[in-house]
């Protein structure tokens, strides 16, 4: 059983890691990746659908991203919709596909990036920490219903405490790596 809580605790903490990563590719940093895009939506037929659902969407150099969309009525939807998402850059439109040309950074946005990326690093630990906790009560709830002994509570939740401290440390690691890349000009 104390086996299962501490399995579950470090599947939900890598899975807060995991999400951070995720949250990270919306971030630009000096590259532009089409990451940048991925939480735009665009009125297909109705239905609110990912960008990269109705268009392909690449990154032609480091600067530039070239979306064209499989359908030529969507090219004004997808150039409003990137307009309203407010990523930095205006949307041309030469009727066939949208082009975003990314200028390069300047310090204050990258200094922004950092803040928000710093941001996602703290919502990931203290994911983290709710993820500990949760385990931790389980462990408790054990004890109290006298299916493990306090001593093996108390191992169990230093164990936790163990697990915590490794994937917090992973975060800030992470988090440092990040900002040099965000930082490099």
């Amino acid at each position: 059983m104390l086996n299962e809580i501490q399995e579950s605790c470090v599947m939900e903490m890598q899975d807060s890691i995991d999400h951070m990563r995720a949250d990270f590719k919306t971030l630009r940093t000096g590259k532009v990746t089409t990451q940048v895009l991925d939480n735009i939506r665009v009125d297909y037929y109705g239905t609110m659908t990912a960008l990269d659902q109705v268009a392909s969407v690449i990154a032609t150099d480091a600067t530039t991203i070239v979306i064209s969309p499989w359908e030529k009525n969507l090219v004004s939807d997808i150039e409003g919709a990137i307009a309203k998402a407010n990523i930095g850059v205006n949307p041309n439109n030469d009727g066939e596909q949208v082009k975003l040309f990314f200028p390069p950074m300047t310090s204050e946005q990258r200094q922004e990036a950092v803040k928000k990326m710093k941001t996602m690093g703290e919502k990931a630990k203290v994911s983290v920490r709710n993820d500990r906790k949760k385990s931790n009560d389980a462990i408790k709830k054990l004890e109290k219903d006298k299916e493990v002994t306090a001593d093996e509570s108390k191992s169990a939740q230093d164990q936790i405490q163990k697990t915590t401290d490794k994937f917090s440390t992973e975060i800030d690691s992470i988090l440092k790596d990040k900002e040099a890349e965000i930082l490099k000009v």
